[in-house]
């Protein structure tokens, strides 16, 4: 049994390092943090050596050299406060061959620091053995093999539409009966809820991020610390209703949040660079409605839009109203609001990105925000009058053709689209019977490719034909619903005193400003088209729907 040498400092630390992964406690019990901690404490107390202190890393991989404990021992080392290293192998300082190499080789003798790995038989007072680097270099193999597995499974998992990340979104938990499934949390999701609303109302990211603060609703990493314990969110408890303007603009753009699974998100390059990187937009998979929705698609993709436009809110904390609404009439680009503290409010106004960017051959299509209200204003007031007091008409100026021709439209649909399914499964069943003749020796093989042949095509065609009738009738459903709701929201709002970004969102899809007829005239206004929520998005560059009521008012 070795003996202190007389020079030793007996007030130096010898350090018991231990280290399990996750990885490392599926193959069992001899790897477990209290058997190394008994081996360790043994050895070092036959071996009498002084001031024995313990530094235990549970749950951190080999490759990661960003370990509290592991660092707090290399501060002492640094610092001169420790004598001795003792591992139970050296894959617990560390799996990286480099690093772990540069440890021993370099950095303890720098240090005068005696390493020990009790299995290995590796003692620094005898000497770095040559078998030393090589195990080292198989447990940096053994750490890529078992990354490269494990990334594997997690892309077939992601690949089948299973979520690979394990965090829970701010406003989810686990299904206690299935943790694999999220759900909505009865007390977070209604802030997510609210916080999506109050953006689509105009409010900006840091108003938000007041307004909860004053109500004193718990940030999301406070929240998480409070349910589960976890730290991983840095939660900071001094601050516990401090809502961060990244969480909020995070939160407004998560797909989760309406019921979808986005996987792949993000990437590392290597086992051994922690960092992750976003990826590209091409290998990101996303699984709709695979759990249930927080917030409705349409509210969540109002408030995408209005994030398209420009996002600086003002000095009261609102953004721009007009926000993913406004566009160029003619080069399509956006209208951008102008704003400065030495201009008065009612003198912000609107010019053309192109013109301004010069990214298109476009004019300057300048208009004041007060006049454009004003114009917006009176319109929806009269487009919503007419669709309160007169739906009917309403109705039939919506769709063109009128209610009696819808319904004559669905009722030939429907049939056509009865009769279609039916030939259908009939060619299915003649085929059938073609094939089994053909077994039999009743029918040649030719004969069975020019008559299966014809019956293929004709059912290829069928299949064509129900299709385009299937997309006509959702597409005339979604008309339906469009116009009823629009109708129903007209009686809800009987009161329109001032344009807000509520009514934008509510009843309005888009809306054009054309340059002037005679340009730089302070007599002729510009031309204004706007469309209306009833209406369905653009086809082939025209209105799927004409406008009801194209202004013809020129702003001033």
């Amino acid at each position: 049994m070795r003996k202190l040498k007389s020079t030793e400092n007996k007030n130096l630390i010898t350090a018991l390092y231990c280290r399990l992964s996750q990885e490392d406690e599926r193959l069992g019990e001899s790897l477990s943090i209290e058997n190394q901690r008994l081996m360790l404490q043994k050895y070092a107390e036959e071996h009498r050596f002084p001031n024995i202190q313990f530094y235990v890393d549970d749950g951190f991989s080999g490759a990661n050299f960003n370990r509290p404990s592991f660092k707090r021992m290399m501060n002492d080392v640094e610092c001169g406060k420790v004598g001795i290293v003792i591992v139970k192998d050296q894959s617990r300082l560390g799996r990286d061959y480099l690093q772990t190499g540069m440890l021993m080789e370099i950095t303890f003798p720098q240090y005068d620091v005696r390493f020990i790995a009790i299995n290995d038989g590796v003692d620094s007072e005898n000497g770095v053995s040559d078998f030393s680097g090589i195990k080292n270099y198989f447990n940096d193999f053994y750490a890529r093999d078992t990354s490269r597995k494990i990334r594997a499974v997690q892309r077939a998992k992601g690949e089948r539409g299973e979520r690979v990340s394990s965090a829970t979104p701010y406003g989810y938990m686990r299904n206690p009966e299935n943790k694999k499934e999220l759900i909505p949390d009865p007390e977070t999701a209604p802030v997510v809820r609210r916080i999506f609303e109050m953006c689509a109302s105009g409010l900006g990211v840091r108003k938000i991020c007041d307004t909860l603060t004053r109500e004193q609703v718990l940030s999301p990493s406070v929240y998480a610390f409070k349910i589960t314990g976890n730290k991983s969110g840095n939660p900071d408890l001094t601050r516990p209703y401090h809502w961060a303007q990244t969480t909020v603009r995070a939160m407004l753009e998560n797909r989760e949040y309406v019921g979808d699974t986005v996987n792949f998100k993000t990437y590392s390059k290597s086992n051994k660079l922690k960092k992750r990187l976003k990826n590209d937009p091409g290998n990101i998979l996303i699984f709709e409605n695979t759990h249930e929705a927080i917030v409705s698609r349409k509210l969540f993709n109002l408030v995408q839009k209005h994030f398209d436009g420009r996002k600086r809110p003002d000095k009261q904390g609102e953004v721009d109203k007009y926000a993913g609404y406004l566009f160029c009439g003619d080069c399509g680009k956006r209208l951008y609001l102008h704003r400065g503290q030495t201009i008065k409010p009612e003198n912000n106004v609107f010019q053309c990105a192109g013109f301004q960017k010069r990214t298109a051959e476009c004019t300057a299509h300048y208009i004041r925000e007060s006049v454009l209200d004003t114009i917006v204003l009176h319109n929806l007031q009269t487009v919503t009058a007419f669709a309160r007091e007169q739906p009917e008409e309403f109705y039939a100026m919506a769709t063109r053709n009128g209610e009696a021709e819808a319904k004559k439209f669905y009722r030939t649909a429907e049939r056509e689209k009865v009769q279609i399914e039916k030939r259908i499964k009939e060619l299915d069943n003649i085929i059938r019977c073609l094939y089994e003749d053909r077994v039999c020796g009743r029918l040649t093989p030719e004969r069975y490719d020019v008559m299966a042949g014809g019956y293929e095509q004709e059912q290829a065609e069928l299949k064509q034909e129900l299709q385009s009738i299937t997309k006509r009738i959702d597409e005339m459903d979604m008309r339906e619903m469009c116009i009823r709701e629009f109708v129903t929201k007209a009686k809800e709002y009987l009161e329109m005193p001032k344009l807000t970004p509520e009514l934008l969102r509510v009843f309005i899809r888009r809306i054009e400003v054309c340059e002037k007829p005679e340009k730089y005239s302070r007599t002729c206004g510009n031309p204004i088209v706007i469309y209306y929520a009833f209406q369905l998005p653009e086809q082939n560059g025209m209105p799927a729907i004409e406008q009801v009521m194209q202004p013809t008012t020129m702003s001033a």
